[in-house]
C-alpha cells in the first residue's frame, strides 16, 4: 500500500522540484495556509505579476486564479506560467467578454475604457488601460479631462471610485460573489464583539459595507495597514484567506473576519498536492497569445505610467 505523504514531505518534494525546474512559487494573499506557507512571494495580483516580471526564474507556479496567470503571461512571455488547477477561474472576470467591451466601446465612441485587472487577457487586449484597486482612484483622478470613461467589470469598485473623484462612470453589471457575503450586519456584529477594533474593507464589497469601514484598502494596502496602525485589534472585510498572512506578519494584533462565509472557492483549488503534481508535470501552462498579448500590454503599460 502506497503511503500517503503529509504536509511537510510534500512542501519538501516542492522545494526539491522547484530547484530542479529553475521555478519560483507566487501564491496570492486568498491562498490556503499551507500553499502560503511555500510561496517564495505572497501578495495581491499585480503584486505577483511584478514579480513574475522581475524574476530569473524559468518557470513560474502561480497559485491564484486564471486571469492572474493570464497577467503574468502577458508580462513574461518567455517565462513557463503553470497554474495548479487550471478551472481556478475568477467569477468576476467571466462576467465580461472581449465582444461584451467591444459593444459597450461602440455604444460611447468617444470614451476611455477602463479597466480591472481581474478581466480576461482578451479584455485586458480591448481596453486603453488597466486598474487596479490600490490605483483605481488615482488612474480616474488622471483622466480628469476625458469626457466619458468606462469602467469595467465591477460595479462596486466603480461606486467607490466614481464617489471617490467625483466622476460619473460608465459601469458595467459586475462583481466578486465573495466580497457581497459580507454584509453591514457583520460589520455591526463584529464591532459589538470587538468594539475597539479598526474596520478595513475592501472595495469589491458592497457600498453599504463601505460605508461602515475606517478604511477601504486592497489586500496590499490592508498589510501596510495592520503594519502602521497602532490599533491592536482589526476587522478584515475581505476574503478571509488574507487572516493567515496578517496574524503571521503582525503576531503582536488580532484580526476578525468580518464574515466567515468570504470564502472564494476558486481561490482554494489550488492544494498543496497540486502545487506538486503541476511541477512534476509542468502542468496546467497558460499562455497568451502573442497578438491578444501585445494590445492587452499596452493597456497594463498606461497605468504604470500613470501611477
Amino acid at each position: 500500500m502506497k503511503t500517503q505523504l503529509n504536509d511537510k514531505d510534500i512542501s519538501k518534494h516542492v522545494k526539491e522540484l522547484k530547484k530542479e525546474r529553475g521555478a519560483v512559487i507566487l501564491v496570492h494573499n486568498y491562498q490556503l495556509p499551507e500553499v502560503q506557507d511555500i510561496a517564495d512571494f505572497r501578495g495581491d495580483s499585480l503584486e505577483l505579476s511584478r514579480m513574475a516580471a522581475k524574476t530569473e526564474a524559468k518557470v513560474i507556479v502561480f497559485c491564484g486564479v486564471h486571469f492572474m496567470a493570464e497577467t503574468a503571461s502577458i508580462l513574461c512571455p518567455d517565462k513557463t506560467v503553470l497554474v495548479p488547477d487550471i478551472s481556478a477561474g475568477c467569477p468576476m472576470a467571466n462576467m465580461i467578454t472581449a465582444d461584451e467591451l467591444r459593444t459597450l466601446k461602440q455604444e460611447h465612441p468617444g470614451a476611455v475604457a477602463v479597466g480591472y485587472v481581474n478581466t480576461s487577457a482578451a479584455v485586458k487586449a480591448e481596453l486603453d488601460i488597466c486598474c487596479t484597486s490600490t490605483n483605481a482612484v488615482a488612474i480616474i483622478n488622471h483622466l480628469k479631462n476625458e469626457k466619458e470613461i468606462i469602467f469595467v467589470p465591477d460595479k462596486y469598485l466603480a461606486d467607490y471610485v466614481s464617489k471617490q473623484t467625483g466622476r460619473k462612470l460608465i459601469t458595467w453589471n459586475g462583481f466578486c460573489p465573495t466580497h457581497i457575503k459580507i454584509t453591514p450586519e457583520d460589520i455591526k456584529r463584529e464591532k459589538k464583539f470587538h468594539p475597539k477594533a479598526k474596520v478595513v474593507a475592501h472595495p469589491e464589497c458592497m457600498p453599504s459595507v463601505l460605508a461602515l469601514a475606517d478604511a477601504v484598502l486592497s489586500t496590499s494596502q490592508m498589510g501596510k495597514f495592520a503594519k502602521e496602525s497602532p490599533a491592536k485589534e482589526i476587522i478584515v472585510a475581505t476574503e478571509v484567506g488574507i487572516i493567515y498572512r496578517l496574524k503571521k506578519d503582525h503576531p503582536d494584533k488580532e484580526f476578525y473576519p468580518a464574515s466567515e462565509r468570504a470564502v472564494c472557492p476558486n481561490m482554494k483549488r489550488n492544494t498543496l498536492e497540486k502545487v506538486l503534481f503541476s511541477l512534476e508535470n509542468m502542468q496546467f501552462e497558460v499562455r497568451v497569445s502573442d497578438d491578444i498579448r501585445s494590445k492587452a500590454r499596452k493597456a497594463i503599460d498606461a497605468m504604470v505610467r500613470i501611477v
